[in-house]
C-alpha cells in the first residue's frame, strides 16, 4: 500500500465503533490500508475489532506507551509505506480526506507534512479546536490555529479555502512522509502526549522541508478524547513540553531570551491560577517547571545533535509578537488580523 491510516487507540471501544467505520468507507478505494496500533487497552476494543472489523490491521502493544512512544514504536512495524496518516479514533470522516493530501504531497517532495481542515464533530459549521486550519506559534511558542486564536473558535465561512503553508500538523489527523518520520526520529517520546506534533513539525521545518494545510481535504474531530482541556494533566504536559519545544528548536541567539521571557509568562500564569484559588492548575505549572529543569541539561544534548541537521531556523509562520498579548489585550481574536 502506497499510505497507511494508523489510529492508536487505548481504550477506545466506543469511539472505534463509532467513528472507524466511517474512516474505512472513505479509504476502501484509495491505495490506503487501515491500521489500528492498541496500546494494550484494557476494555473491548481487540474482541471489536476481531469480531466487526476484520479488514483492519491490528498492532498489539504490550502496553499504553502514550501518543508519542505508542505511534513510533507501531510505525516502525509499517516498512512499505510511502506516507503515514496518524489518525485519531474520535476522527470522523465525509468524504475522502486522505486523496486530496496525496495528490498535493506528490506534487512537491519539499512538502514533509500536511494537515487537513479540521471541523467539529458537535458543531460542525465551527472548526476544531485542535487544529482547525493549521497551526502556528508566537515567538514565545505558544500555539495558535487559522480558525482558532487561544480558545476562540472561528466558524467556518470559506474563508481559509486554500492551501497554504503552517507551523505545524495537527496529531489528530497528520500526513506525513514515511521515510522523513523515520528520518528524524519521529514523535520525542519523553513528550509522553501533548505538542509533539508542534516538535515534530518544527525538527521537520528546521531542517528545511515545508508543512501545508490542504484545503481541499476535511475531517471531523470530537476532542477531549484522552483528556479533556483544562485537566491539570494536560495542563501540567503541555506547560512542560512546550519549554522542551523551545530549548530543542529555538534559534541559538533566541535560546535564552526566549526562555527568560517564558518562565516570566509562566509565573504570570501561575500567579493567576493561585489568585483564582485553581490549586491544582498552579501546582501543575509549578510541577511542569520542575520537571524541565530537571532535564535541562539532557535537553541541551539533544539540541546539538539536532543542531548538526539544521538547514534553516528561520520561519515565517512563527508569529514576531505574543499571541496572548494581540488576544487578551488588542482583543485580535481572528487568524485573519494578524
Amino acid at each position: 500500500m502506497k499510505t497507511s491510516l494508523v489510529i492508536l487507540n487505548w481504550n477506545g471501544e466506543k469511539f472505534l465503533r463509532e467513528y472507524l467505520p466511517s474512516v474505512i468507507k472513505y479509504t476502501l478505494n484509495t491505495d490506503t490500508e487501515v491500521v489500528v496500533a492498541d496500546n494494550n487497552s484494557s476494555d473491548n476494543s481487540l474482541l471489536l475489532l476481531e469480531k466487526d472489523f476484520r479488514e483492519v490491521k491490528v498492532i498489539k502493544l504490550d502496553k499504553n506507551y502514550g501518543f508519542a512512544l505508542g505511534y513510533n514504536k507501531a510505525l516502525a512495524q509499517i516498512t512499505d509505506s510511502e506516507y503515514f496518516v496518524l489518525c485519531n479514533s474520535d476522527i470522523l470522516l465525509k468524504s475522502d480526506a486522505v486523496s486530496p493530501i496525496i495528490k498535493l504531497m506528490d506534487s512537491d517532495k519539499e512538502i514533509a507534512a500536511c494537515c487537513p481542515k479540521i471541523k467539529s464533530l458537535k458543531n460542525p459549521e465551527m472548526f476544531e479546536y485542535a487544529g482547525a486550519a493549521g497551526g502556528f506559534i508566537d515567538k514565545y511558542g505558544y500555539p495558535f490555529c487559522k480558525g482558532r486564536i487561544l480558545n476562540n473558535i472561528e466558524q467556518d465561512l470559506g474563508q481559509y479555502n486554500e492551501n497554504s503553508q503552517v507551523f505545524w500538523a495537527s496529531g489528530a489527523f497528520l500526513v506525513i512522509r514515511s521515510d522523513v518520520f523515520k528520518k528524524i526520529g519521529g514523535f520525542d517520546e519523553e513528550f509522553f502526549a501533548h505538542m509533539e506534533e508542534i516538535d515534530l513539525c518544527w525538527r521537520v521545518k528546521n531542517q528545511g522541508y515545508k508543512i501545508m494545510y490542504c484545503a481541499d481535504s476535511e475531517v471531523f474531530h470530537l476532542g477531549g478524547g484522552t483528556l479533556e482541556q483544562g485537566n491539570p494533566r494536560k495542563l501540567f504536559l503541555n506547560y512542560r513540553n512546550s519549554l522542551k519545544m523551545l530549548t530543542k528548536n529555538l534559534a541559538p541567539q533566541k535560546l535564552i531570551p526566549t526562555l527568560y521571557l517564558r518562565m516570566c509568562l509562566d509565573g504570570l500564569s501561575a500567579g493567576v491560577y493561585l489568585l483564582q484559588g485553581k490549586f491544582s492548575y498552579f501546582w501543575a505549572v509549578f510541577k511542569a517547571h520542575l520537571a524541565f529543569y530537571g532535564n535541562f541539561f539532557k535537553l541541551l544534548k539533544q539540541r546539538k545533535l539536532l543542531k548538526k541537521e539544521v538547514k534553516n531556523y528561520k520561519h515565517k509562520e512563527i508569529y514576531n509578537s505574543s499571541i496572548v498579548f494581540q488576544c487578551l489585550i488588542k482583543k485580535r481574536k481572528k487568524f485573519f488580523n494578524f
